[in-house]
């Protein structure tokens, strides 16, 4: 009769796409605003792209996400004229 090794399994984070929930809700209302706009723009994120950006950049100057370019996220593109709220 065979016998198999057990190899153990070692999960590994991904490296974009795990960050840190908002728990104090620094960047809700920011949130919400990219989700009515894709909701009301039928899921066409095209259409969201200064929300997202303006999102992205509340999360990364609260620490909430890894600080990343916008040109890496595909937005280098979209308005520079951001306003974020700050811890």
């Amino acid at each position: 009769m065979a016998q198999f090794a057990k190899s153990r399994f070692v999960p590994t984070p991904p490296e974009k796409g795990s960050f840190p929930l908002d728990h104090e809700g620094v960047c809700k209302d920011l949130m919400k605003k990219y989700m009515t706009c894709l909701s009301v723009n039928k899921q066409d994120n095209t259409q969201c792209r200064e929300e997202i950006k303006t999102y992205l950049d509340c999360r990364m100057k609260n620490n909430l996400m890894a600080t990343e370019g916008w040109k890496s996220l595909g937005l280098d593109d979209v308005g520079s004229d951001v306003q974020v709220v700050q811890k």
